[in-house]
């Protein structure tokens, strides 16, 4: 249910988008992107934001960090070339705490410099995990049947084999694959409008004809890197789950 609902969110949103748009390919925080978006409207309810145009010579001198933060968010909201030169400078070598924000303020100058000369207002897509090209970044996790199993190595080489042609078929990539006992974890990007469920449960029963060891119950987000502790209570929780609405329908 929770994955169903999921993915009905994403299809509701993407439907909604317009056929142009640009993905942010960093991997940032959400929390930090959240913090930089609330800042940055508070910023734009100033009367003279074109001030800051004037203080951009400072974020490379050693004004603290959090005056660092505000010049940053109010350059990134001026529709100006000096604006945007100085935010890509300091982010090509910014303080070490403020790199995820000079990134999130690059990209919403260069948003609004892009809608100043085209005419026509941008669409910047961000998640946790970033993404690649026109591609969103997932990390998916493959459960076992036997969730303390480990995989043998031909199951590893079918698993990986299997997931990346059809990857391949959906114009998508695999970028990183980890086996651990009870599951995988994997890191690929897909397209933005890419039928995530239909294409997960094509892998699992794909790789399920070779032997089923693979469980249907597939864990896929774009927010953050699941850690092995965060995996394994997704996994208890909904085995419980499971066992409540089996006994509830008996």
């Amino acid at each position: 249910m929770e994955e169903e609902e999921f993915y009905k969110k994403i299809k509701k949103e993407l439907d909604e988008l317009p056929d142009k748009f640009n993905i942010l390919e960093e991997k940032i925080n959400i929390e930090i992107q959240k913090q930089y978006f609330q800042y940055s409207g508070q910023l734009k309810k100033m009367e003279n934001p074109a001030e800051y145009l004037t203080l951009r010579d400072t974020l490379f001198d050693d004004t603290d960090t959090e005056k660092k933060k505000e010049i940053l968010t109010g350059l990134a909201s001026i529709a100006d070339t000096k604006a945007y030169r100085a935010i890509e400078r300091y982010a090509n070598d910014p303080d070490p705490l403020l790199k995820d924000w000079a990134v999130l303020a690059l990209q919403e100058s260069r948003m609004l410099m892009q809608s100043s000369l085209l005419e026509e207002q941008q669409v910047y897509i961000s998640t946790g995990l970033g993404g690649k090209g026109s591609n969103l970044r997932y990390n998916v996790v493959f459960t076992y049947q036997n969730s303390t199993g480990i995989l043998l190595d031909y199951q590893r080489k079918i698993l990986k084999s299997e997931l990346e042609e059809i990857l391949k078929a959906n114009n998508g990539e695999l970028e990183e694959i980890l086996f651990f006992q009870g599951y995988t974890t994997t890191h690929l990007n897909l397209p933005l409008k890419a039928p995530l469920k239909e294409i997960f449960d094509n892998v699992v029963a794909t790789v399920n004809d070779y032997g089923s060891f693979l469980s249907t119950d597939v864990i896929v987000t774009n927010i953050k890197t699941l850690s092995e502790k965060e995996v394994k209570k997704i996994i208890a929780d909904r085995k419980k789950r499971q066992i409540r609405d089996e006994t509830e329908n008996h």
